[in-house]
């Protein structure tokens, strides 16, 4: 079942949708759940609420599966460039989007100082850190990335889909040689093949992914590249990884 609450993200003194998937039974049963917080809550669940009428299908694929979960989604903010200043963690002059205001530490701060205090205390969940995940695609696939670097000791996994990394690799190559990574850390991430220009486009991304796995592997955590052949930028494609990044994650 999806719930809609709303939040107020304190720091930027405004309210915002969570889009919070509940297990069928939850409200029948005393158990208590893994929780995976995401990214863009309006586009993972159901159709009519995601940006270009699609969704992740994440509802039907959770009612499908083998293991119950909480998912947590946190809509964007909508207004002009909003989204891409509040799910950057750096700020950019001349990005190819132009100037980012980079927003995304003090939006992780809130969610680790109220949002999740707020999810534990309100729902059965799982609140230890090897019981809470991280995830999402394009900009929200970057924030999860930076999200199980720097707040290691809150997050143990992450799928990070399609992640708009290459404007900030040297940010995120001083931000991982600097950070306390657990070796039970697992990271998924991915790309689809027509996301990038020609062959060209293709290795420089494999080349920046094969950067960031092997920062993992130092640690001895686990990180698993999954290059999608004819995979788009779209929430069509990521649907179909659902199955992938969950089993990686949590199997």
């Amino acid at each position: 079942m999806i719930k809609k609450i709303t939040t107020y993200i304190t720091p930027f003194q405004l309210e915002r949708t969570l889009h919070i998937a509940l297990p069928d039974n939850y409200y029948e049963t005393q158990v208590h759940y893994p929780v995976m917080y995401m990214y863009d809550g309006h586009n993972l669940f159901q159709d009519h609420d995601a940006t270009y009428g699609k969704s992740w299908g994440l509802e039907d694929f959770l009612n499908d599966y083998d293991k119950p979960f909480i998912i947590v989604g946190i809509e964007c903010n909508h207004e002009g460039q909003e989204r891409l200043n509040e799910f950057s963690p750096y700020t950019f002059d001349n990005s190819y989007f132009g100037h980012i205001n980079g927003k995304g530490e003090i939006l992780m701060d809130w969610v680790i100082e109220e949002l999740k205090p707020f999810i534990d205390e309100h729902y059965r969940t799982i609140p230890f850190r090897e019981c809470t995940g991280i995830g999402g695609s394009s900009m929200g696939g970057l924030m999860a990335l930076y999200t199980v670097i720097k707040y290691n000791i809150y997050f143990s996994k992450a799928a990070c889909l399609s992640s708009a990394i290459s404007m900030c690799m040297p940010q995120l190559k001083n931000e991982l040689q600097e950070a306390f990574i657990d070796s039970d850390t697992r990271v998924y991430m991915s790309f689809g093949t027509k996301e990038v220009r020609g062959k060209k486009g293709i290795e420089l991304m494999k080349n920046n992914l094969n950067e960031i796995e092997k920062q993992f592997y130092l640690r001895g955590a686990s990180f698993h590249l999954n290059i999608i052949k004819n995979g788009q930028h779209n929430e069509a494609s990521w649907e179909k990884e659902n199955k992938v990044y969950f089993d990686y994650l949590w199997k």
